[in-house]
């Protein structure tokens, strides 16, 4: 172990913190934690009390809980698969319930002892009429261990953290005691006084402290708030000032609404524009004809027509003489993408041409005639932002599933010498009450309609026990031409886990099931053209049954598939299961998606399958998704670019973003370059947290 040394600076290593050292740090390294700093701001999870929890009686299936109780039996048993299996009753002292474990180390055997407490934190299910947790975390209380740690044994409150293999609790409990009691003193304020004030917050040094040790369940929530404002202050800055830049000081292209190619595609058009995309189109055109440089986020389900919305914006600046591009994050989106506009484009002689990265035939003269100017309309994937690929005239910009881009990426397009106009495209609904925060200073339009002739997906629920019903009927779909999805959770079996797996579902479909027709296999690992080359066969209809994990592409129009079947539905959120089904139901037949649900279901899990039976509006499954989970994995991704909060949570704390944004652009307003002497720990907070973020935005 590295000898700790005195510091006078929270940004020192980790190492030297007393207890620390070398091993320990590439540990807490994981975690993100390299400074003493940082293990500061490493908050608790959750919080234990010592006291044996009283409300067990009120648990229901469903409810995720996290409570102190008494061990009151073990049991070891084998199942007839011959796996082990470990069950522990705990009881409150009034109602029992059991926590089970299917697969799990052998020292857990040694650990559970009847008659000690211990701390779970889980969801609760279900079975046979016993209310029952599955796999839950868990620590074990001991205050007769002999421990130095007298500190932590007198406390009736511990704090749980996020942990990392090597790291225990009471090791990062005792780090974080060393840490304050050594390093309190050197702790600085990050806002300033007039906002402490004005939100009655406790100053920072204080706040930290009742984060890690305060006894007060209300009041520790109470101090939580401010670090929530903290996140939000500072990154609510960055958006505001980028709005202001966006507004003073650069000048887009004034388009002028000639009516002229826009209207040919308009009449020649297979079908009917929506009332959605008439408003939509309306709010881009307008933006496209101010002076101002167009950012506009267009979200929309699949299917909702964002193409041809784009395509009218791409020739309104054609029209008037400027070049259009669109970017898609995937060579066969692109060239799905290339396929449509080019059909749609067909009896005119306007050039679009498509470009993607790697070495092939004709790629030298793509590139030239988007120098020159003579492509007037690109495809392409992050090829249109290498550093070879120069524009004449570039006017508009369109950027597909936009969040598979990063911030820089996206500016590329942004920074091009005319200043084009921008519009991002997504078909991740996002809820309306979050679309700010995620998006910042971004206008955003919605397309809420499906075209008319677009039948809605039927969705199914079904047992896994029916499952040889579900076959029967999807091969009725086989036998008319259809074409199959089948999605697992897992690619190879876990021994984390019971769940199937695509690999061995893969086996059995094509072997045993529907030997007759061509399957394949499509996981996230494989290699980027192998996965290309399986779904352009399954495009083509070579392949009629795609066994896959959840990397089906999305936006990939494959009509002819119009069964989606999901095993273990239950573990998917439904921001997920939407999008799964959003891969079927793309053609003129009737589409079918089938939940295959595993027991035990939770009632939260039971929530989500049935509000996708429900509807197939993707902005109220979101919302129903932000209510049931939270923000978590809402999106199915991580927003490239998205602020990281480390304290804030962007749906339990709305209220506290509107104050901080409200607080963030008002500053903006009145001192945009934070040169008041009441914002100076503004300035030098906001520039060591934002300068380099700032650089890729504002351009």
């Amino acid at each position: 172990m590295a000898e700790s040394k005195k510091t006078t600076d929270l940004h020192s290593e980790i190492k030297y913190l007393k207890g620390v050292g070398e091993n320990r740090a590439r540990l807490l390294g994981k975690l993100g934690i390299k400074t003493i700093l940082d293990l500061m701001e490493h908050f608790p999870k959750l919080y234990i009390s010592r006291k044996l929890s009283a409300h067990l009686e009120d648990l229901k299936p469903g409810d995720m809980l996290a409570f102190t109780a008494m061990i009151s039996w073990v049991d070891v048993h084998t199942s007839l698969k011959g796996k082990k299996i470990l069950n522990i009753g705990v009881s409150d002292g009034k109602v029992g319930l059991i926590c089970s474990w299917f697969t799990y180390p052998p020292v857990y055997e040694k650990l559970f002892i009847p008659g000690r407490l211990v701390w779970l934190n889980g969801t609760i299910s279900e079975f046979n009429g016993q209310l029952q947790m599955v796999h839950p975390d868990f620590e074990l209380i001991d205050d007769s261990e002999d421990t130095k740690d007298d500190f932590w044994k007198k406390r009736e409150v511990l704090p749980v953290y996020p942990l990392t293999e090597g790291i225990s609790q009471k090791l990062m409990r005792q780090l974080m005691y060393n840490a304050f009691s050594l390093y309190t003193g050197l702790i600085e304020e990050n806002m300033p006084e007039y906002i402490l004030t004005k939100h009655h917050f406790l100053e920072r040094h204080i706040a930290l402290q009742k984060m890690h040790f305060g006894q007060n369940p209300q009041e520790i929530e109470i101090v939580r708030r401010r670090f929530a404002y903290e996140d939000f202050f500072y990154s609510q800055l960055l958006w505001a000032r980028h709005k202001l830049f966006h507004t003073t000081t650069t000048t887009g292209i004034n388009f002028i609404n000639k009516k002229q190619l826009t209207t040919a595609l308009y009449r020649k058009l297979p079908f009917t524009l929506t009332s959605a995309q008439k408003k939509v189109l309306w709010e881009i055109f307008n933006d496209m004809c101010s002076e101002k440089q167009m950012s506009r986020l267009l979200q929309g389900d699949v299917g909702s027509g964002k193409t041809v919305v784009s395509l009218f914006a791409m020739l309104l600046a054609v029209e008037n003489d400027y070049q259009a591009a669109m970017m898609a994050p995937t060579e066969i989106l692109a060239e799905q993408h290339y396929e449509t506009i080019s059909q749609l484009l067909k009896d005119s002689e306007i050039k679009v041409c498509l470009l993607k990265g790697g070495v092939y035939k004709g790629k030298e003269e793509t590139k030239n005639a988007i120098a020159e100017g003579e492509a007037q309309i690109v495809i392409g994937t992050h090829a249109l932002i290498q550093k070879d690929i120069s524009f004449k005239r570039l006017g508009f910009a369109c950027v597909d599933e936009q969040h598979r881009f990063g911030v820089e990426q996206r500016a590329r397009l942004a920074r091009q010498a005319l200043h084009p106009d921008l519009l991002y495209l997504s078909a991740t609904p996002i809820p309306r009450s979050l679309a700010m925060t995620v998006y910042g200073d971004l206008e955003v339009s919605i397309l809420d309609e499906l075209p008319p002739t677009r039948k809605p997906v039927r969705t199914i629920i079904r047992p896994s026990s029916k499952i040889d019903t579900v076959y029967i009927e999807v091969r009725k779909e086989l036998e008319k031409g259809r074409q199959v999805y089948i999605v697992c959770p897992l690619v190879e079996e876990s021994e984390k886990i019971s769940l199937l797996d695509a690999t061995k579902l893969y086996e059995y479909i094509s072997k045993k099931i529907f030997p007759e027709y061509p399957a394949c296999l499509l996981y996230g690992k494989m290699p980027v053209k192998e996965k290309d080359a399986i779904m352009k066969r399954f495009k083509a209809g070579e392949i009629k049954i795609l066994v896959s994990t959840t990397v089906i592409e999305v936006g990939v129009d494959v009509p002819n598939a119009n069964v989606m079947i999901i095993e273990h539905s239950e573990h998917f959120g439904l921001a997920q299961l939407h999008q799964l089904r959003g891969r079927v139901g793309r053609g003129s037949e009737q589409a079918y998606c089938y939940l295959i649900e595993h027991q035990p279901v939770s009632d939260v899990a039971w929530q989500r399958l049935t509000t996708m039976t429900k509807t197939t509006d993707g902005f109220i499954i979101a919302e129903k998704d932000l209510e049931l989970r939270g923000p978590g994995d809402l999106f199915g991704f991580e927003q490239s670019g998205m602020p990281q909060f480390r304290f804030a949570n962007i749906v339990r704390d709305q209220e506290i973003l509107k104050i901080a944004r409200q607080d963030a652009f008002e500053v903006v307003r009145s001192d945009p370059d934070f040169s008041q002497i009441k914002n100076a720990i503004v300035k030098k907070m906001y520039h060591h947290q934002y300068t380099k973020k700032e650089e890729l935005i504002l351009y």
